[in-house]
C-alpha cells in the first residue's frame, strides 16, 4: 500500500465525512424546524461528525475504509432518527425533511464548483482536457494546489452522486418521501404509511436503486461536468 494511496484515502474520508454529515445534519435541522426533535436531542443537528458516527459506526467508519482498501473508492451510509408518528401526522414537513439531505449535497457541489473556478481564476488550477470521477480539476503546480484539486474533485463528484442517488423515488431513499409534496395531505399520509409498512424490505429497495442508478449516473455526471466546464469533452 503506497503512501500516495493512503494520502488519497485520507482525502476521500474527509470528503465522505463532510458529505454524509452535512446530509444528515440537514435532515435533522429541517425535522427540528418542523417539530420533530428526535435527531436534535441526539446531537445530530451539527456538522460535528461524532454524533453521526456514534449512530452508524459501521456505515461511517468501517465500510468506507474497507471499500477504499479493496476497491479504491468509498461507500457507506449514515442516518438521522425521526419520529414515525410525526412523519405520518405531518407528511409534507417530512417531505421537506427528506429533500434537505440531497439539497445539502447539491450545495456542496455548488461550493466545490465555485472554488474550482476561483482557483482557475487565480492560476492555481486548470480545467482538464477530459475528466472522470476523481479528476474534475487539475493543479497548475504540485504541492498544496494538487491536494486542493483532488479534494475539490472528490467533493464535487461524490456529492453529485449522493444528491442524485437519494432523489430516486423508491423507498427507503429521500426521493420517495419527497413525492408527498406533489400529493394532497391524505395522499402524502398514505404514501408514508406505505413506506413504513415495507420498511423490512428496505435492503431490496436499495439494491434496485443501485442497479438503476448505475445506468443513470454516467449521463448525470457528464451533465454536471458540462455545467462546470461548458466546453469540456467528457471522458469516462
Amino acid at each position: 500500500m503506497s503512501t500516495e494511496f493512503v494520502a488519497i484515502g485520507v482525502l476521500w474520508y474527509v470528503v465522505f465525512l463532510l458529505s454524509t454529515t452535512a446530509h444528515e445534519a440537514s435532515h435533522a435541522l429541517v425535522a427540528k424546524l418542523g417539530g420533530d426533535l428526535t435527531a436534535f436531542h441526539r446531537g445530530q443537528v451539527s456538522l460535528n461528525p461524532i454524533p453521526h458516527i456514534r449512530r452508524e459506526p459501521f456505515g461511517m467508519v468501517l465500510l468506507p475504509i474497507l471499500s477504499y482498501a479493496t476497491g479504491g473508492w468509498m461507500m457507506g451510509w449514515a442516518s438521522a432518527p425521526y419520529d414515525p408518528l410525526w412523519q405520518l401526522k405531518h407528511p409534507r414537513r417530512a417531505a421537506w425533511m427528506s429533500l434537505a439531505g440531497p439539497a445539502a449535497n447539491f450545495t456542496l457541489v455548488l461550493i466545490a464548483g465555485i472554488a474550482v473556478h476561483a482557483g482557475i481564476a487565480m492560476g492555481a488550477f486548470q480545467a482538464p482536457e477530459s475528466a472522470n470521477f476523481q479528476r474534475v480539476v487539475e493543479a497548475s503546480s504540485p504541492g498544496f494546489a494538487e491536494g486542493a484539486a483532488k479534494f475539490l474533485s472528490l467533493l464535487f463528484s461524490l456529492n453529485v452522486l449522493l444528491g442524485a442517488f437519494n432523489l430516486l423515488p423508491i423507498p427507503p431513499l429521500d426521493g420517495y418521501s419527497a413525492l408527498g409534496l406533489l400529493l394532497t395531505d391524505g395522499g402524502a399520509r398514505r404514501l408514508e404509511g406505505l413506506r413504513q409498512s415495507v420498511r423490512s424490505f428496505s435492503f431490496i429497495g436499495l439494491l434496485l436503486c443501485w442497479q438503476l442508478f448505475g445506468k443513470l449516473y454516467g449521463p448525470l455526471f457528464a451533465f454536471a461536468l458540462r455545467a462546470l466546464y461548458p466546453t469540456l469533452h467528457y471522458g469516462g
